[in-house]
């Protein structure tokens, strides 16, 4: 182990045989490591954390630099240790990943990484076998927390392999300076979209904002009620094996001074989605057109669980249906970081609920069919859910 407390990723050849298997070292797959912990897992021996980033910090780590900690309200602290004294002015990733990597250190996880899984099958036995960059693992549970960066989602328009200027997702924004005298389209009415507007207008030459609907902007506080609320329409649609809908998409956006004045400024007045993109800008059905050197989408992420896919976990409809965070069709299956869960503090009760289950099923106990994952209703000021 090294001086922060994570593991090589090298692994021998041989199968290695473990009782549970982290994938995802952000804040669900750390907070399912520490649960285990505290309920007498030993690291290595009895359960292994893979992670696929190059250091600590889950996606945070990739986050862009304009986003600093006194912009990220309401990060929900991981269980059993606060982030105190941190610097507002600082960049969030450089801080959260500062802050999970002591959290690793503090409590001995030995996250290996980078680690990529590449598969996880059924083996003998009634084990998992999950096969990595690093070896495979045989496993009789799996803690799968892979969150949604690395899948972000592109929508396809008309025309889209023709433009001439520049594209790119929300993933690898650099900051507003980039865009500095450009004329630049941002698409997606979520908070991502509204703050990398707010950030933009000040260098570009032009900003349009465009979204499929209107955007709905919600006055004062999201309160306890509110929040259960999201949540539950987010819950029930897993529960239905849907793909699931981030928390803050059925929120709406947060009306705050800063949003007022981009409002009363021009920065965020919407237009309706485009209907086809051309080598120069965008075109609507009815004539309108705008020209562009940049079009920016802020379009989300889906859930990373492509490894997942020889379980057939899949419903019909095309999500994971899920009991709790169990998988439906697989009680060995437990997804944290997904629907519901999708949020800080949501991913520090479904770490703690999916430890809960995993300690039944291992002990050959029955498992209740609707385990308690209720998700806070904490929402930052960002719109971004805590």
């Amino acid at each position: 182990m090294n001086d922060i407390g994570v593991r090589d990723a090298a692994a021998p050849a041989a199968v290695q045989d473990v009782d549970v298997v982290v994938i995802g070292a952000g804040q669900a797959g750390l907070s399912s490591a520490h649960h285990l912990r505290r309920v007498g897992f030993e690291p290595d021996r009895d359960f292994v954390v893979l992670d696929h980033a190059p250091r600590p910090g889950g996606a945070w780590q990739f986050r862009w630099p304009s986003l600093t900690y006194g912009k990220v309200h309401g990060m929900h602290a991981l269980p059993g240790m606060e982030l105190t004294g941190a610097d507002p002015a600082r960049p969030s990733s450089e801080v959260i990943g500062a802050y999970f990597e002591e959290y690793e250190h503090r409590f001995d996880l030995r996250v290996r990484r980078p680690v990529d899984v590449h598969a996880v099958r059924e083996g003998d036995g009634g084990r998992l076998l999950v096969e990595t960059s690093a070896g495979t693992w045989s496993t009789r549970a799996l803690i799968n927390a892979t969150g949604t960066w690395d899948r972000p989602f592109w929508p396809r328009y008309p025309g889209q392999d023709t433009f001439r200027g520049r594209q790119l997702h929300t993933a690898v924004y650099p900051g507003p300076e980039a865009f500095a005298g450009q004329r630049v389209i941002v698409v997606g009415g979520g908070a991502s979209g509204t703050q990398h507007l707010m950030e933009i207008a000040p260098y570009a030459a032009s900003t349009t904002w465009v979204t499929r609907s209107e955007p709905v902007f919600r006055e004062g506080p999201f309160n306890e009620n509110w929040g259960r609320e999201a949540v539950a329409m987010v819950e029930e649609r897993v529960r239905q094996g849907l793909p699931p809908r981030s928390v803050v998409s059925v929120t709406g956006l947060p009306m705050n001074d800063a949003i007022r004045q981009a409002r009363a400024d021009g920065v965020l007045d919407r237009l309706p989605m485009f209907d086809r993109i051309t080598p120069t800008g965008v075109e609507w059905d009815d004539g309108r057109r705008v020209d562009a050197d940049v079009i920016l989408w802020a379009t989300g992420f889906r859930p990373a669980v492509d490894h997942l896919a020889p379980l057939r976990l899949r419903e019909p409809g095309g999500g994971i249906r899920l009991e709790g965070t169990r998988a439906a069709a697989d009680p060995r299956v437990h997804l944290v970081g997904y629907g519901p869960s999708a949020s800080t503090i949501g991913a520090n009760r479904a770490g703690r609920a999916a430890v809960r289950d995993v300690q039944r099923l291992l002990a050959g106990a029955s498992v209740p069919s609707s385990a308690p994952t209720s998700v806070s209703s904490s929402v930052s000021s960002s719109g971004v859910p805590a």
